[in-house]
């Protein structure tokens, strides 16, 4: 299973080095920045699993990260814990109105810190969460990296599954191509829009081999989808 990406935002160097420590020993994949600007720029380049964002930073504020965050269409949907010493009621009202998914004031236990990320991850990316991936008559092994449709096995190449592996943590979800490129091709500049369709129609050709109904639904100007319900 993939370890999940994170990103922390926090400019106590103290508290971050322990932050980060905590994470790695979980198994994160942790980049860590005490600038509101860079955060952005971080999340735009790889899209993170989850961030972890305090409230007062250098630059722009947390808050004003996580607005921007909410307006980006890359990173609208990213589950974002706040962290902050202002405890009023108000100001936990404020930075989730703004966007946050929870919200955590100083000080904290690393402990709980990391639990609530888990609870967080397994209700947006339950991939991240198990090792089983399912949808309709559709079965990922991510551990074992197999693949079945109806209990029959489906070979798939490397660039297939993690192609297939996106959708299956995305199910019903409308993708562009350029979201896919930077989701499954890594920001591999070399890569042509035209390489997904190319990919697309072999993924489809293998779920389908033997008759079995299309799963990936293609959205006219707007991509593609996993979507068994779709209009095809």
């Amino acid at each position: 299973m993939s370890r999940a990406r994170l990103l922390l935002v926090e400019d106590d160097k103290v508290l971050a080095d322990l932050l980060v420590w905590h994470f790695e020993r979980e198994e994160y994949d942790v980049r860590w920045t005490a600038d509101g600007e860079e955060a952005l720029l971080l999340a735009q380049e790889q899209v993170p699993d989850i961030v972890i964002l305090d409230w007062m930073i250098e630059g722009i504020s947390g808050l004003e990260v996580c607005r921007r965050l909410r307006r980006g269409a890359a990173t609208a949907n990213l589950p974002i814990i706040m962290l902050t010493a202002r405890g009023e009621e108000s100001d936990r009202v404020r930075g989730l109105e703004t966007g946050a998914d929870d919200y955590m004031t100083k000080p904290f236990s690393p402990r709980e810190l990391i639990a609530r990320i888990a609870a967080v991850l397994r209700r947006v990316r339950p991939a991240l969460a198990g090792e089983m991936l399912r949808y309709a008559d559709l079965e990922m092994d991510v551990v074992a990296h197999k693949v079945r449709r109806d209990g029959q096995s489906v070979p798939l190449g490397p660039t297939e599954f993690r192609l297939l592996r996106h959708f299956l943590e995305h199910p019903g979800r409308v993708f562009s191509r350029e979201r896919l490129l930077d989701s499954v091709w890594a920001h591999d500049h070399e890569i042509e829009l035209r390489t997904v369709d190319v990919h697309i129609r072999r993924l489809r050709k293998a779920l389908n081999h033997g008759g079995r109904p299309d799963l990936i639904r293609t959205v006219r100007s707007a991509g593609y989808a996993l979507d068994a319900d779709g209009d095809f």
